[in-house]
């Protein structure tokens, strides 16, 4: 009897701890519809504040809290809802989640930046206080913890029943342009929800640092617990989304108590909170559809089939040079070029065309390598069985969501990488416990490609047959079909398409070309681990495929090459790597809005060029062009051969169109200013 309650007493305090973070989370997504995935990272950056204040310089405790709870967390807030996240609420879910996720990236390079790695000790509040109840001794910091998510409940409740600015906040989540008609102010509205937020999130943080120790890692994914309770209140309940972190922490206490330690079994106490959100997004109701609006982007335009036969073929001839003149250790680091550079290919096709973000995609990517090691068949037919089995992964991850869109798609792809992660691929069945598998090279019709210079020609001719199947995918009627439901998944439902199971087979094809990609990273490496592919390298693979450009067959591959030598340049510089993750984090935020990325700005280049330089450019610069080129002159959208001439690629603006929120506000306006002078006359 004791042991229950000592463990539910723990239970009860993380779970207080979740239901503050959780709080704040509900809080700022009901205001703005964006959905703050670097919440934890928030609280994160801001524990690791507090302790430079109140151990490094010396801080009394509650100085150095008001500082940060008063002063800190809202300023974030603040400047973050101002100047980042204003105006993602009413985009594409996609945008607001990569923007997010580049916070998340950026903001843990900051403290690593910051606050190098060492090691740091934050101790409780009141540590020699506490009661006794029973056998169990309770801590003060634990009863503090207790009562501070009561009070923040009660506050809250406060802040929006009986207040004007709470009114006004519930207001601004259903109709925020009527909100403003009527004298309010939206924005001041959505800038103090993200203040509290973030202070929130810092609150979370400092109070669970004493227990799970400064880690840069550990804080920031420990919001995946405050994600799951969030989730139960289905994002706008706060009791509900309290109740969920209360009996999230308790059973999560629970299941390290009971649970078994060793086996196959071990790793399910790690994932409870993880099984807890994925429960909580399959009960969801089905998510309604967006009417009135048409959320399209501008997409890179595409290539002619002979000119992408012909850059593909000049690509691989590239490396075929390459693989003589480079050596091995060099060619190692092409070939994982070329893995990041496939798996980006199928965010292209899931991003990029279909509007769906995967949190876990390189995950994927280790199904492949598993399957192709266990199968322990080094040719064609054992690398599509491995494909094919990721595929089904994929499917698997979809399926139990297929009501579901956007953000729950999302979070169920990193519920999915959570479990692999810490489960699954620590298995015995699997790579075990910090182990490793041996992988043969592929083989070719019978011939074998020992030689690293000739398996990387090998991994670039798939890549370049994936990006012609991928474009010619895009051309066709399937591909007209990804764009209208990226688009307008409300048209789609109007004309009778059935885009559940078209989202699942998207999922699946999308897996299975990063599971292909796994299968050839395996036979590149010959040895590889669960370490590979953890779930922290799918969120710098989505954020660079972004910055590079997620729409385009370039983006990717200039997206798998920048990739690559991110770990070349943190070896090679230590005192660089958190700042490596800043700025691709916060590259990430700046270019989030704009999927095209990179590939765009040389869109732009090309554009600036031919106005400068015109007719000199020309006569100089041969014909070079790039795989994101249009140069059939028949296809509607096709580019002027002026400027293919230039060998750098406009953007050209795809059927659909974006209204903007700012439009729509105008014009609702005009209609109220012209009714009021009506009745005036």
């Amino acid at each position: 009897m004791s042991t229950i309650l000592s463990f539910t007493i723990l239970g009860l305090f993380t779970g207080a701890a979740y239901a503050i973070a959780a709080s704040g989370l509900v809080l700022t997504y009901t205001t703005t519809r964006v959905f703050n995935i670097a919440h934890g990272a928030f609280g994160m950056v801001l524990a690791f504040t507090f302790w430079d204040f109140s151990q490094r310089q010396g801080m009394p405790t509650w100085l150095a809290l008001v500082l940060v709870l008063g002063v800190v967390a809202p300023g974030i807030g603040w400047f973050v809802q101002r100047f980042v996240t204003r105006g993602l609420g009413e985009g594409p879910v996609s945008v607001s989640l990569v923007v997010t996720v580049g916070l998340f990236v950026g903001l843990i390079g900051v403290a690593q930046y910051v606050w190098p790695p060492a090691p740091r000790t934050l101790p409780p509040f009141l540590p020699d206080s506490g009661v006794q109840i029973g056998s169990t001794y309770v801590t003060a910091h634990q009863i503090i913890t207790i009562v501070l998510s009561a009070v923040v409940a009660a506050a809250l409740y406060l802040l929006l029943n009986r207040t004007r600015i709470g009114t006004a906040m519930r207001a601004s989540v259903d109709n925020p342009v009527l909100l403003q008609l009527f004298g309010g102010k939206p924005d001041r509205v959505a800038s103090l929800s993200w203040a509290i937020g973030i202070s929130l999130a810092a609150l979370a943080g400092i109070l669970l640092t004493p227990v799970i120790g400064l880690s840069y890692f550990d804080l920031t994914l420990l919001v995946i617990n405050a994600y799951a309770a969030a989730m139960l209140g289905g994002l706008k309940s706060l009791p509900l989304t309290f109740v969920g972190a209360m009996g999230l922490g308790v059973l999560q206490s629970f299941a390290v108590a009971y649970l078994p330690s060793e086996g196959n079994l071990a790793g399910l106490r790690a994932v409870v909170p993880a099984l807890f959100l994925f429960v909580v997004i399959v009960a969801m109701p089905q998510a309604q559809l967006r009417i009135g609006q048409v959320k399209g982007i501008v997409s890179a335009p595409l290539p002619s089939l002979p000119r992408s036969v012909g850059c593909g073929v000049a690509l691989v001839a590239l490396v075929a040079v390459l693989s003589i003149t480079m050596s091995d250790a060099n060619l190692l680091l092409v070939g994982t070029a070329a893995t990041y550079a496939m798996v980006m290919l199928s965010l292209v096709l899931l991003t990029g065309y279909g509007g769906h973000v995967s949190l876990a995609q390189f995950t994927f990517a280790g199904v492949g390598a598993l399957a192709y090691a266990k199968l322990d068949e080094p040719n064609l037919y054992g690398l599509l069985l491995s494909a094919l089995v990721a595929a089904g992964v994929g499917a698997l991850v979809a399926l139990p969501v297929l009501r579901l869109t956007g953000l729950y798609l999302a979070l169920s792809t990193l519920a999915f990488g959570v479990l692999m992660d810490k489960m699954v691929f620590q298995a015995d069945f699997a790579f075990g416990y910090n182990g490793t598998l041996q992988a043969q090279r592929l083989s070719v019709l019978g011939r074998s490609f020992d030689s690293t210079g000739g398996y990387v020609v090998v991994m670039t001719v798939f890549f370049v047959a994936m990006a012609l199947v991928l474009l010619v995918l895009r051309r066709g009627v399937l591909g007209r079909i990804l764009v209208a439901m990226r688009d307008s998944p409300a048209a789609c439902g109007t004309l009778g398409l059935d885009m559940r199971w078209f989202r699942v087979a998207l999922f699946a094809l999308s897996a299975g070309m990063a599971g292909l990609a796994g299968g050839l990273f395996a036979g590149l490496r010959g040895t590889i681990g669960a370490a590979d592919f953890q779930l922290f390298n799918s969120l710098p693979l989505l954020l660079l495929a972004v910055v590079c450009g997620v729409t385009s067959v370039t983006g990717a591959a200039l997206g798998g090459l920048g990739l690559m030598l991110l770990p070349v340049l943190q070896s090679s510089r230590p005192e660089l790597a958190g700042l490596v993750f800043v700025v691709l984090g916060f590259g990430a935020v700046a270019l989030g809005r704009d999927p095209n990325g990179l590939a765009n700005q040389l869109f732009r280049l090309g554009r600036l060029l031919e106005r400068r330089f015109g007719d000199r450019v020309r006569a100089v610069v041969p014909v070079l062009p790039l795989p994101g080129d249009r140069t059939d002159p028949g296809e509607e959208n096709a580019v002027p051969l002026s400027r293919l001439e230039v060998g750098v690629l406009p953007a050209v603006p795809e059927v659909s169109q974006e209204v903007r929120p700012e439009t729509q506000q105008e014009v609702q306006q005009e209609e109220v200013g012209a009714h009021a002078a009506a009745r005036g006359r």
